[in-house]
């Protein structure tokens, strides 16, 4: 009985030990977030209510640079980047487009204000899968994509790539100081009407189809979600307990055309 207790205390400790190296990771995931753009952006992120929060939730991401984030396993919520942001002469840190209006680099629970391209997920969601999509919902400002990295093989890669902003409708479009389209509105944010938002008697799928404004986001984007009940081609599934790189795209003129660089590789594959 002697000779056999130090076995099943090594047993049981070498146990334990492979337990908590094996679930180490599965407390929190990775998002990588670069920038492909030729400018400064600000990413900024909210929290759904009742998640476990990440830190920071805005930061300064130079051209070509990345930043890491640690985020929860069980994380619920949106990362956009703001652009053209600068500190006013009172002091103020104010964005031209996605700005969420704290006054200060982080965000501290503020979302976007529309519109704003957002990549939107939920960590270990129904069936312990992650759920993650690009939303057009509240309208787009610059083309972003996910991409899983790690964990299960074949899980899907999404983006909005487009330049929206060069086929907005006058009406949805939003200028910057020199008169160029630097974002477009969705038409619930122009227009304000049920058939636009969903909402009242236009609350359910079967009332709130697409419309000209949607489609034209969709044709651009086709694996983004370009209005509320526009989830059969737009939200993405992977077994949780991966990491995911977030892309902001870059959009370059040139000759009057629209050129999309991905030069971002991510396992032997141009995204």
């Amino acid at each position: 009985m002697e000779s056999r207790m130090p076995i099943a205390i090594i047993t049981f400790t070498l146990f334990i030990f492979l337990y908590a190296c094996t679930h180490a990771g599965a407390q929190s995931v990775t998002f990588v977030v670069k920038n492909n753009c030729p400018y400064t952006v600000w990413p900024g992120t909210l929290t759904a209510a009742g998640r476990p929060t990440i830190s920071p939730t805005g930061f300064t991401l130079a051209t070509g640079a990345s930043s890491s984030l640690s985020v929860p396993a069980t994380w619920s919520g949106r990362l956009w980047a703001r652009t053209q942001c600068s500190t006013d002469s009172s002091g103020k840190f104010v964005c031209a487009t996605a700005d969420c209006a704290s006054g200060v680099i982080e965000c501290n629970g503020a979302g976007a204000i529309p519109p704003a391209s957002l990549a939107e997920f939920t960590l270990r969601g129904d069936g312990g899968k992650d759920f993650y999509d690009i939303s057009l919902v509240d309208g787009f400002n610059i083309p972003i994509s996910i991409t899983p990295q790690g964990g299960s093989t074949g899980c899907p890669s999404t983006s909005c790539a487009a330049n929206v902003n060069a086929v907005c409708d006058p009406r949805l479009a939003v200028k910057g100081a020199d008169g160029t389209v630097i974002a477009c509105k969705s038409a619930c944010l122009a227009f304000n009407q049920p058939q636009y938002c969903c909402t009242g008697d236009h609350n359910t799928a079967d009332t709130c189809p697409p419309t000209q404004y949607s489609m034209t986001f969709k044709q651009q984007c086709p694996q983004a979600y370009s209005y509320a009940y526009d989830d059969k081609s737009s939200t993405f599934t992977c077994p949780s307990g991966g990491n995911y790189l977030i892309t902001f795209l870059s959009m370059i003129k040139c000759g009057g055309s629209q050129l999309f660089l991905f030069m971002e590789r991510v396992g032997g594959q141009h995204i």
